[in-house]
Formats: structure tokens, sequence, C-alpha cells
């Protein structure tokens, strides 16, 4: 038993003292629905959630979620948090990687912050960086090359 502010506290009541609440994670703003497959690359901010099929390159500044019945296939993802709790095949780079209990993935992880469900699977190694180096940081929003634009242009007029 402790004392806190001159009381006794039970041991009970210590054993269920709530740990502090964690950061916010941001919030989705676009889902891939569990029908959809895309082959492309996904760059941009905000939150997405891939509840379907998705093959290509991530490179995003927020949240990424791969839900239960999500399949994703990249070289490598980017993204400030990705969490997982479906099929995730590539390497992660992102500052909070959260691995769910139905999660499953295949690759490596460089990250500050990482967090495992009891029944996760990972193959592939753990780097933990106090900061992740400039290089491998999630990108800012980067603006859309020039060519981009033109085609953008062409499109509305």
């Amino acid at each position: 038993m402790f004392r806190r502010g001159g009381r006794r506290i039970p041991a009970s009541e210590e054993a269920t003292a709530a740990p502090p609440p964690a950061a916010p994670l941001g919030r989705v703003t676009s889902v891939l629905g569990p029908e959809v497959r895309v082959k492309g690359r996904i760059t941009g901010r905000g939150g997405i959630r891939v509840e379907g099929s998705f093959e290509g390159e991530i490179d995003f500044d927020g949240l990424l979620v791969v839900a239960e019945s999500g399949r994703v296939t990249c070289e490598e993802a980017r993204a400030k948090t990705i969490i997982v709790a479906g099929i995730f095949k590539g390497n992660i780079v992102a500052e909070r990687v959260e691995i769910r209990r139905t999660g499953r993935v295949w690759g490596d992880v460089v990250t500050t912050s990482f967090a495992t469900e009891e029944g996760a699977f990972l193959r592939g190694q753990i780097r933990m960086e106090e900061q992740l180096p400039a290089e491998e940081a999630p990108p800012a929003e980067a603006e859309a090359p020039p060519e981009a634009k033109a085609d953008a242009t062409e499109a509305e007029e």
C-alpha cells in the first residue's frame, strides 16, 4: 500500500488506476471499401482506411488504417501513423505503428513508437528510432510535379 495525499491507497485501487490517455491518432477522411481494388499511388494528408485491396505506393502525411478485410501490397509505405488489422506486405516507415490482433505484416518496420496486440503477426525486423531520419520521415504535403498540374489544367478545360 502507498500513500497519496496523506491517505492510504489499498493495493486493489492501485492496480485499477487508468493509464494516461494516448495521443489522438487522427481521423479517417477517406475509405477504400471492401469491394474496391486499387493499383496506384496514395499521397496527400488526412486519414485513409483500406477495407479492400491496394497495390502500389503509399507516401501519406497522416493516418493509414488497414482494416481486417484490407490487403495492402507495396514496396514501402510512409505515413505518420499506420495501424494494421488486416494484411500488409511491404516495409513500413511511420512515426507510430500498431499491429492489431488480426493484423499480419510481412516486411520491416522503422518507427519511433510501436505497439502490438496479442495474436498479431510480424515477419520482419523492427528498428526503433528516437526520431525518424529526414530521408525516412513521412512526407510533408508535397507540391504536385509540374506535369501533373498541366494535366489537371488540361482536364478542366
